[in-house]
């Protein structure tokens, strides 16, 4: 099967889950708002412009889910659902994720985002699997740390790799959707890179290699 593989965060939605969630937890007061959002500003900066310690972030970033039960968190996650991520998705990233469901390709959601945060939204985009850095739970909690490779920068064709061999899925005729100069690793591994609505860096790039350039914007 085809792969059709996305990025999330700025790409299918029109903002970004983790630095969003981030910003849910100060509102909700179940962080100390002041320090936290300082931090979240920062990393969320430091991404953009392609500097970004993944697993310092990631660190930061995890360190709230050991605060709560995994029943408690769920809970959480779906007022997060409701308050932030619907209003972030859009009709024309629907349509191209249907675009590729209907010719029968194998939809992949590819994020550096944490798993917590993106499962549930992967799921309700409607993905076949989703690689996401993979937040280490001991006895029924979050521990804070993370599991295996982040799939960040490289480390997204790492793990991408990895699930090739052990799904015996291929990159003939594959389709790779991002914002990000961050993902230009798998871009360049693809059959077919698109950037969607990119940063200033990766639009440069994908007029120089002629790369299509679309919007999903609504």
């Amino acid at each position: 099967m085809t792969l059709a593989i996305f990025d999330l965060d700025g790409t299918l939605l029109n903002g970004d889950s983790d630095y969003t969630w981030g910003q849910f937890l100060v509102e909700k007061e179940l962080v100390n708002s002041q320090d936290y959002k300082l931090a979240n500003d920062k990393f969320f900066e430091e991404y953009q412009a392609g500097t970004l310690d993944i697993h310092e972030y990631l660190a930061f970033s995890l360190e709230p889910l050991t605060k709560f039960s995994r029943e408690e968190l769920t809970k959480l996650h779906n007022t997060f659902m409701q308050e932030k991520v619907q209003p972030m998705m859009q009709e024309k990233a629907n349509a191209l994720i249907k675009h590729h469901k209907d010719q029968g390709h194998f939809l992949l959601m590819i994020t550096a985002t944490n798993q917590f945060v993106t499962g549930p939204i992967g799921d309700a985009l409607g993905m076949d699997h989703i690689i996401a850095p993979v937040p280490e739970i001991i006895d029924d909690h979050y521990t804070g740390k993370i599991v295996g490779v982040p799939s960040f920068q490289d480390g997204k064709v790492t793990r991408l790799n990895d699930w090739l061999a052990e799904t015996g899925h291929t990159m003939e005729g594959s389709y790779f959707y991002s914002d990000s100069r961050n993902d230009l690793p798998l871009l360049e591994l693809v059959s077919h890179p698109i950037a969607v609505d990119a940063d200033e860096t990766l639009t440069k790039i994908a007029q120089d290699r002629g790369w299509q350039h679309i919007s999903l914007r609504d």
